[in-house]
Parts: C-alpha cells; sequence; structure tokens
C-alpha cells in the first residue's frame, strides 16, 4: 500500500490545445504534436486490425486490450471510441492498462481536452480517476466497457495480472529514454498473459524491443509507420503462451470457465445483491432467491458505515480493504451520483486509547499514502473536520463515508435482468447441465452457475460445509432528534470501538455490538447501553449536548437493531470458486508433514459453485470488489486485483491453512 509519483509535466507556454504535455522525467511527449490521435489509429487501432476483430467478435468474453503506459489515456479513449463504431451488443471490451507515474487528475484533465470529440468519454474517465496508489483500480466506462488500470511499474503489473490479453499496445516513452520499462521481463510477462493468436503493435523498432519480443514468443514484422516514423513494429504471439502462473500454489488454479446464460444467486444481502448486480451488468440472466426482501438481514441497517481498518504493517488482507475502499468509492459514484445512497462525507477513526495511537503512527509511518486517501489529524483537526469538538487524534479518510445499505440493496436488486425470486434454498445438487437448487417447498429451479451469498448460513450445503464461518450478534441503537433544538451536527463519521455517522432523516444511529456465536435476534438493553457507553467514549460532547436538549437516553427507551453477520477465522471475506474439500484433503495431504512437498495438482472445485460471504462489518468495502471478482471469474475476463490477492480471497485458503497446521490429514 504505496503512493505513486505522479508524472511531472511541461506544458506549452503559450496553452494551445494542438501542444501536447511533456514529460519533464523522460524527455518526452505523450502524443504527437502533429496529430496524436491519427498516430495512436495507426499505430496502435489499425496494426491490431481491431475494427476488423470488433465487428466480427461474438464471444461471451470480452475483448481484452493490454497496454504499457497510460498516460493521457489516448490510446485507450481511441479503442473504446473503435469499440463503439465497429462492435455490435452484446460484444464487450475490456481494458488494462499499466502506469508508473499516474498524472494528476487536473493535468489528465488538461490533456485530453485537446480532444474535443472525446469530450463525453474523457469527464467519464477523470471523474473516475483514482489516486495514485499502487495496484489494480477498476473503473466502468460504461454498460460494455470496463478499464483496470494497474499502477506501479509494467512487467511487475502484467506479472502479476490474472486474465489474458487478444491486443497488446505496447507503447509508453522511448526505449532511449524509459529503458527500464522495455526489458524481458516485460515481454515474458506479456506472452504469460496472452491468448493463443495475441497481437502487438508499437511504435518503436529498436533492437532490445525486437529481441525481447522474439525471445517471449512473438513473432514480429516492420510495417510502415506513421508521419515522418518511416517504420514500426507489429506481430503475434507465434509460440503458444505457457500459463504456470501458480507453481507453488497449484490449488488456487482458476476452475475453466463455463457457461454462464444463467446464474442463480442465493441471497439478496450486500454480498449477494452486488454479485447479481455485476453479472447482470454482463449480459447474465440472474435468479436472486431471498427468503424475505433485499437487505432483510445483516445488510438492513439505516446507515452502515464505508470504511476500513488497515494494518499497522502492510498484508493481504489490507490490500484488499484499501483496494475495496477505493473501488466501491468509484462505483458507488456512477451508480449514484445524486448521492440518494449514500454519502462521501469523510470517516475519522479515533485513537481514543494510547495503544491505539501508537498502532496509528506505526501505520502512517510505514504508509505514505496520499492524503486524498487517508491522512493523521490531531485532536483539533479532528473536530474541526468532525464538526463537534473531539478529545482524541485519529485517521482521516476523506472519501470514505456512509451508506444506506437497505437502500442499496433494493436498488442493486432492481438491476435489468435479474428476476428477484421469494424463497429458501434447501439443496444444491449438480448435473450435467449446470445446478439444480431446491426450494423449501421441494420446487425445483436450474442454473449454469450458483452463488452462494448467505452470510453466517453460506455453509449450510454438502458443498460449502467445510468453511468455516463465525456467526456475530451486532446491535445498532438510535435516537431521533428534537426538531427546532440546536444541536451539534457531525459532518463525518466518527469510528472508534463503534461508529456513529452523520444523522439521516432526523434519526442518530450508533453501534454496534460485536458479540460472537450468538445468534438471537431480540433488542437487549444491555446492548444498548454499551453502545451508549462507547458513543459518549467517543463523542462526550455530542452526548452532554444532547442531554442537555432532553433527549432521552435511556437505554431501555432507545430504537435498536439486531442482525447477524458472518466472519471467517482470519476475517478475510470468502469470493470465489468454492473447492472441493474432499478432494483437497486428499490431493494435498502432503502438506501435513511438508509444507515444502507441493504437489502439482491443480485444485478440484465445484464446477459452477461459487461463495461470497464472511464480509462481517466492512461489507460495504469489500462486498462490491469480491463481486466484480466473481463476476469477472465466470464471465472469463481480467481479475480487479492481482493474482496474489485474489488467492488471498479464495475460499481454499482455510482448508491449505489448516493441512499444513497439521489439523487435517
Amino acid at each position: 500500500m504505496t503512493a505513486l509519483e505522479t508524472a511531472h509535466l511541461d506544458w506549452p507556454k503559450d496553452d494551445t490545445d494542438s501542444e501536447a504535455p511533456h514529460s519533464s522525467a523522460f524527455d518526452d511527449v505523450y502524443f504527437s504534436r502533429q496529430d496524436g490521435r491519427a498516430e495512436t489509429e495507426h499505430v496502435f487501432i489499425d496494426a491490431n486490425h481491431l475494427p476488423e476483430r470488433f465487428q466480427a467478435w461474438q464471444g461471451p468474453r470480452p475483448f481484452v486490450i493490454g497496454e504499457t503506459g497510460f498516460g493521457t489515456g489516448l490510446n485507450m479513449l481511441c479503442a473504446w471510441a473503435a469499440f463503439e463504431r465497429h462492435a455490435s451488443a452484446p460484444a464487450r471490451l475490456h481494458l488494462v492498462s499499466t502506469e508508473r507515474f499516474p498524472m494528476r487528475r487536473e493535468d489528465l484533465a488538461r490533456a485530453l481536452a485537446a480532444w474535443p470529440e472525446f469530450q463525453d468519454k474523457a469527464a467519464c474517465l477523470v471523474a473516475q480517476w483514482p489516486a495514485p496508489v499502487a495496484g489494480v483500480h477498476r473503473l466502468h466506462l460504461g454498460a460494455r466497457v470496463i478499464l483496470d488500470l494497474h499502477f506501479g511499474d509494467s512487467a511487475e503489473r502484467f506479472g502479476q495480472l490474472d486474465g489474458r490479453v487478444d491486443a497488446w499496445f505496447l507503447d509508453g516513452f522511448a526505449p532511449s529514454k524509459n529503458p527500464e520499462m522495455w526489458q524481458p521481463a516485460l515481454f515474458t510477462a506479456m506472452a504469460r498473459a496472452s491468448r493463443p493468436g495475441a497481437t502487438f503493435a508499437t511504435f518503436t523498432c529498436a533492437g532490445v524491443v525486437k529481441r525481447g519480443l522474439k525471445a517471449a514468443g512473438f513473432a514480429w514484422r516492420k510495417v510502415p509507420g506513421h508521419g515522418r516514423k518511416r517504420e514500426m513494429l507489429a506481430g503475434e504471439m507465434e509460440t503458444p503462451p505457457v500459463h504456470d502462473p501458480r507453481p507453488t500454489t497449484p490449488w488456487f488454479a482458476p476452475p475453466a470457465a463455463g457457461p454462464a446464460r444463467h446464474v442463480a444467486v442465493i441471497g439478496a444481502g450486500l454480498a449477494g445483491t452486488t454479485v447479481a448486480a455485476a453479472l447482470a451488468r454482463r449480459g447474465v440472466a440472474v435468479t436472486l432467491i431471498e427468503r424475505e426482501a433485499p437487505g432483510a438481514g445483516g445488510s438492513g441497517n439505516r446507515q452502515g458505515a464505508l470504511y476500513v481498518k488497515l494494518a499497522a504493517e502492510t498484508n493481504p488482507q489490507s490490500r484488499v480493504y484499501l483496494g475495496g475502499l477505493l473501488y466501491s468509492r468509484r462505483w458507488l459514484s456512477m451508480l449514484d451520483p445524486e448521492r440518494t445512497l449514500w454519502d462521501d462525507c469523510g470517516v475519522l477513526q479515533l485513537a481514543t486509547t494510547e495503544r491505539e495511537a501508537k498502532r496509528q503512527a506505526r501505520f502512517l509511518a510505514n504508509h505514505a499514502l496520499p492524503k486524498e486517501v487517508v491522512t493523521g489529524v490531531d485532536a483539533a483537526a479532528a473536530s474541526a473536520r468532525a464538526g463537534v469538538a473531539i478529545e482524541s487524534p485519529g485517521l482521516d479518510y476523506s472519501g470514505a463515508g456512509w451508506v444506506r445499505p437497505d437502500l442499496l440493496c433494493a436498488r442493486l436488486a432492481a438491476t435489468p435482468g435479474i428476476t428477484l425470486r421469494h424463497g429458501e434454498v434447501t439443496d444444491l445438487a449438480s448435473n450435467e447441465d449446470g445446478w439444480t437448487l431446491t426450494l423449501a417447498g421441494g420446487e425445483p429451479l436450474a442454473a449454469d452457475q450458483v452463488v452462494v451469498a448467505t452470510a453466517a448460513l453460506a455453509n449450510r450445503f454438502s458443498q460449502t460445509e467445510a468453511l468455516p464461518l463465525q456467526p456475530i450478534r451486532g446491535q445498532v441503537s438510535a435516537v431521533r432528534l428534537p426538531q427546532g433544538v440546536d444541536l451539534p451536527a457531525l459532518s463525518r463519521v466518527v469510528c472508534a470501538g463503534g461508529y456513529v455517522p452523520p444523522a439521516a432523516d432526523g434519526v442518530l444511529s450508533f453501534g454496534a455490538t460485536f458479540v460472537p456465536h450468538d445468534t438471537d435476534t431480540a433488542l437487549r438493553d444491555a446492548e444498548h447501553a454499551a453502545n451508549l457507553a462507547e458513543l459518549e467514549a467517543s463523542l462526550p460532547s455530542l452526548v452532554e449536548a444532547l442531554r442537555e436538549a432532553g433527549v432521552d437516553l435511556d437505554p431501555a427507551h432507545l430504537e435498536g437493531r439486531v442482525a447477524i453477520r458472518a466472519a471467517s477465522p482470519d476475517k478475510t471475506p470468502y469470493a470465489g470458486p468454492v473447492p472441493d474439500a474432499a478432494q483437497w484433503r486428499e490431493a494435498y495431504a502432503t502438506l501435513a508433514k511438508d509444507a515444502r512437498r507441493i504437489p502439482s495438482t491443480p485444485g478440484a472445485h465445484h464446477d459452477g459453485l461459487w461463495i461470497s460471504a464472511a464480509h462481517g462489518s466492512r461489507g460495504l468495502a469489500s462486498a462490491p470488489l469480491c463481486a466484480e471478482v466473481i463476476a469477472s471469474r465466470i464471465c472469463d475476463e481480467p481479475l480487479p486485483v492481482e493474482r496474489a490477492l485474489a488467492d488471498h480471497l479464495h475460499p481454499g485458503r482455510r482448508l491449505i491453512s489448516e493441512l499444513i497446521k497439521g489439523q487435517r490429514a
């Protein structure tokens, strides 16, 4: 979790639109000063034969373009425009691009202003432009177009890509000016990420590029260049690519993509509705099955905090949650730009104890994240940002906030392509055509694939019972605020032992309790009292003002709601294919004796069965990203996280952990 250095640019002194931004670090321009768009279309669009390929594309998966060096995004905007001109519905386009020195948002907008014909597309890109944080950032550019920005070194990023590419834009500053990018490791990573017959095009004919491409298995040829550049290179994958990305973790090798015309999603909370909506956006017919109503369970609170608590030392779990937080904010801004379902007011994570203050200090020392993501604040700054007196320092996540999860689930369940069906699934059985789900009344339902997203009940089926889940009772308290009384108004969500968002609809909510292994849903005065005590410890001035205004804070008179959340033993969600536990224990039994004895056997899975569960109290930051992981895997497209994080989310990790620890042989 690191911030990247942004691009250092020089701009023409006369500020004319016809001039291109110049990189002071690489002493090169981002696009041709003569006609950058014409050059892009000649070098990358036409040399990869994209118009013809788009027109003929009929595959259920998207056409995937990989690019080294996003720069201003001109290449990708041209590819997007060409796709719109030539492809017919329901074809989809998936763009994957790396960038080591991302531009600042304002520089990106200024650079793309040179192309008024791309005004709408550029505005969509700029609106979602991520903070310069290393990792994968997924942007939804349209109903049929996804862009994954991989911020970091191109060779390292493509080496971690979980997905395969049909056409390459081998761009970036010239090899003489940017030799660090044009290395053998980059060409090797490209080859491993290529589909058979993948093509490439590049403006350069440098010897290091020709040698690197040939060594990696690409056939290249010189073709006419653009403008004053006489020649360029184009070609295709000649040697069949070798896909062996998990030699030390063969169990995580993904199952082969199967038919996904109709997917049944069990559970209409955050986990289920986000998966259902992600699949429906991709043209998959979805039946969403729920016992009660969307958001009726753990996702049914009036307000939920969109927040994360990141570890002081970087670990995969924190990387997943940070990526999830940043993705959720972009996703919500596109889903609900009017902010009727959410509010990105920011979240203050207070350090109310010396121990927490030291932990936060270690976190800041270890992670130089951009201030637009998180920054440390003292008590005075925290008070100014929250709008109420605060006595503790903390971390301020300015882009986080709160969400109406009940309304969000209802909105997602109404996505075109989703059929909501009330009922309870009691049994799952695989067959030659996919799966048969048996409902409580005995009625069967057929589906090609199934996603289980029923929180603490997700391991009730025989296929999922090996996945440990811990039920956790959580009670939220609420008080109605009197009208016409001058009360301090929170302007940030405040988190410490609990959380309290700004009041909504005249109701101040706060909580929540955390009671493992308790599934009782009755309200308890004792837990109201615990929530009130936590609120007073975090925001004593607010509680004092409430009492002075005559607000009844008697625990016996508070409103509230109880829900049962679910967590995994390691507190990371399960998001991926369901492993065949019996086969895993047999295939990998040697790990119980010696973890270094790794069989080469790929992991066996229940074909077409997936799970999204164990999101705990941070589902708003994890469920949407996990939904994209599952939908991307089902639809055979690149994942929105690097391979190591996809493996960290894999439900089978618990089986391997048990074997290595000798708990199961």
